[in-house]
């Protein structure tokens, strides 16, 4: 970024502190992330993986689901996003399926690699042949899978996203 703002670093220590008090109070990983709008913080969110044993709950995705919550709508439109580090693939394509309108981050993903949190491994996966990957996997029963799918399409009071 060239052009950083007073408001952009501002933001992006929110959420940097967010991750030190977190990683100094041992309930989760050294990440955070908040949702800024109109330039008042939404939501904010910590890494609580191990506190409530599920593998989503990262930084941005708890930020994401506290900030639609509270704007009751499921797309971030007009919101920034700050996250303390760049996002895992998985948090990434939440940020994207929430739409905000930037992302601004602070450490790479090699420096999370430098601290034991390495996804690398999920990039190189998602390369893979299917057969070829790490975790099996079958694709069954297409035709009764796209079912639902049918149903949507042909839906009249459906709201799309």
């Amino acid at each position: 970024m060239n052009n950083i703002s007073t408001e952009d670093k501002k933001f992006l220590q929110i959420a940097i502190d967010l991750a030190v008090e977190n990683a100094q109070s041992g309930q989760g990983g050294p990440f955070g992330a908040i949702v800024v709008k109109n330039g008042e913080i939404i939501a904010t969110g910590s890494n609580i993986v191990t506190v409530v044993n599920d593998p989503t709950a990262h930084a941005e995705v708890t930020a994401i689901r506290n900030a639609c919550e509270k704007l009751n709508d499921f797309q971030l439109e007009n919101c920034t996003i700050y996250s303390s580090c760049e996002p895992c693939p998985m948090c990434l394509g939440a940020i994207y399926w929430a739409r905000p309108t930037r992302l601004v981050y602070a450490a790479t993903k090699d420096d999370a690699a430098k601290a034991g949190f390495d996804d690398s491994f999920i990039y190189h996966e998602l390369e893979k042949e299917q057969k070829d990957r790490t975790i099996k996997t079958e694709q069954i029963m297409r035709k009764e899978g796209f079912e639902p799918f049918e149903i949507w399409i042909n839906s009249e009071d459906k709201i799309e996203y």
